[in-house]
């Protein structure tokens, strides 16, 4: 596989993006379908604070940014290249102002008070980095934000959200399941 970018356009609802991406991240080509599926799920609020949180190439992100605040948006990510893109990608859709972090899950990303955090998490290696992901997101969300997720694991992902938010819920989107958990309290759901 060749490393020179790849370049290609995207429209999420009215939003019109110019992105480039990297063989080695995923979905290097195009945004990948599960993205496309959770952000149909999704509708933001003018008021956000939102972390595309493992960013790839940048899709949620610069989306995100494209509709609210700049300074409200947060993206990170494990992979020097990842972050190097999605820069650029911000940069490129008129959203420079966005924060991209190197940080491997929550590890070097200290952020809080997210009324919305957004992950299409590697849901074909072990559950290591999704547990991280539920666990350490609750804590830098704000009551009332949301944790959403979208995977092709269905039971794994709501058992896991049920056990630390309380509830969760799922819904079947081309051929994806997007799950979402709300925080209404402060401190992880009492085990029954």
């Amino acid at each position: 596989m060749s490393d020179i970018p790849q370049s290609f356009s995207a429209k999420i609802g009215e939003v019109e993006l110019q992105l480039t991406s990297h063989p080695q991240l995923f979905s290097p080509r195009r945004v990948d379908a599960g993205t496309l599926a959770m952000l149909k799920c999704v509708t933001f609020e003018p008021h956000d604070k939102v972390l595309d949180l493992g960013c790839g190439c940048g899709v949620v992100g610069v989306y995100a940014a494209r509709l609210l605040a700049v300074e409200n948006v947060f993206l990170t990510d494990s992979d020097p290249i990842a972050v190097e893109v999605a820069k650029a990608n911000a940069a490129a859709n008129g959203v420079a102002g966005v924060s991209v972090t190197l940080s491997n899950g929550f590890h070097d990303f200290h952020e809080t008070g997210f009324t919305r955090i957004l992950s299409n998490p590697p849901y074909h290696t072990d559950f290591s980095v999704a547990k991280h992901f539920i666990m350490k997101g609750f804590n830098r969300l704000q009551i009332g934000g949301e944790l959403i997720f979208v995977t092709k694991r269905d039971k794994w992902y709501r058992n896991k959200l049920q056990a630390i938010f309380g509830g969760a819920k799922s819904q079947q989107v081309d051929g994806y399941v997007v799950t979402s958990a709300t925080k209404r309290r402060d401190t992880y759901a009492k085990k029954r």
